[in-house]
């Protein structure tokens, strides 16, 4: 590569870094190719075909999202294989909220320095995420923005794009009174209510070193675990089950996301002792004394995901989650409402 250029360098931007990442995450790139690929990385724009087979109507589903305040904890515990997981699970679990497959993923990574095997470590994330939701990184941006924010962070955004077939888009209108509503256990704060997190534990360095018996870890390492990506199990269930519909519990928590999938005049009604909170979220409530109506309203309290069925597919629904690694149980029903979410 012969591009060089000192003024640029001694303005604070180095091409050659630039250059030097994409090296180094070629390898993590790899591992996400799929057959519709048709361009590797370096190019302007990411090539990809999709296979339409058994697709009569192919409908496009896109998401875009990032991983928010939470990557403050990866600069403290200077960890950053993980939050890459987690940008690309906040994009394809929303899309297949529709009853989409995710086929490609792009990346984009605003850093205050290019430290090339730092930047190779946050594509290593976002490639296992990838792979975990079978989808292919076919492309991404680095950019360098020395002056624009302190030169040991960064922040990582991005988005997917799925395919379903238009028949096939799941219809919340089908859903009727008396339809169970099942939870999907999450891995713990996935990627949001960091804010109020951080205020509560007043993260630093000394709080997140923090062991507690009831996570079985520190504090920083129950925080830093990644939003769980359900595309897999979501795409086994509906080969198997008539589901009516999916939301993906994320930021606004019980109160704002369940009603996104539910149509005028159904609610989901909750029994507060059926949900299965994790300790983390016990710990958030009585550290920051958080009332206990916030907190559901801010995260998923244990429940990554919900899907509606109808009553009479409740088992066959939980045992091909339950197939699929996923923890899975009823946790409550539809019933006629304008309310949108009722715990009792």
């Amino acid at each position: 590569m012969k591009s060089y250029s000192d003024s640029y360098k001694a303005a604070g931007v180095d091409v050659t870094a630039g250059y030097r990442s994409v090296e180094l995450m070629k390898a993590h790139v790899a591992r996400t190719m799929t057959n519709g690929v048709l361009s590797g990385i370096g190019g302007f724009g990411g090539l990809f075909e999709i296979d339409t087979t058994g697709i009569n109507k192919p409908v496009l589903v896109s998401g875009t999202d990032g991983v928010g305040t939470k990557i403050k904890l990866a600069f403290l515990m200077d960890k950053h294989d993980t939050v890459g997981i987690d940008c690309v699970a906040m994009c394809v679990n929303d899309i297949i909220c529709c009853g989409a497959k995710p086929q490609f993923f792009l990346d984009y990574i605003a850093i205050g320095k290019n430290y090339p095997e730092k930047v190779a470590e946050i594509v290593s994330g976002v490639a296992e995420g990838c792979v975990q939701s079978e989808c292919a990184l076919i492309g991404g941006e680095t950019a360098e923005h020395p002056g624009l924010m302190p030169e040991d962070e960064y922040d990582l955004a991005g988005f997917a794009v799925g395919v379903v077939d238009k028949d096939k888009i799941l219809q919340p209108d089908t859903q009727k009174a008396g339809d169970v509503m099942i939870g999907i256990r999450s891995s713990g704060v996935h990627s949001n209510g960091f804010s109020l997190v951080r205020k509560v534990f007043d993260i630093n360095e000394k709080t997140i070193a923090v062991h507690y018996d009831e996570l079985g870890m520190t504090l920083g390492e129950s925080l830093l675990t990644p939003t769980r990506i359900y595309v897999k199990a979501i795409m086994n269930l509906l080969q198997n089950v008539n589901v009516k519909s999916i939301s993906h519990i994320t930021g606004g928590g019980f109160y704002e996301n369940i009603p996104r999938s539910l149509p005028k005049g159904l609610s989901a009604r909750i029994q507060r002792k059926d949900v299965q909170v994790l300790p983390i979220f016990d710990l958030i409530a009585k550290a920051g004394n958080v009332p206990e109506r916030d907190m559901f309203n801010t995260y998923n309290m244990g429940v990554g995901m919900t899907v509606v069925v109808d009553a009479a597919d409740v088992n066959a629904a939980i045992a091909s989650l339950k197939a699929s690694g996923e923890d899975a149980y009823v946790l409550g029903e539809l019933v006629a409402s304008d309310e949108g979410v009722i715990i009792e």
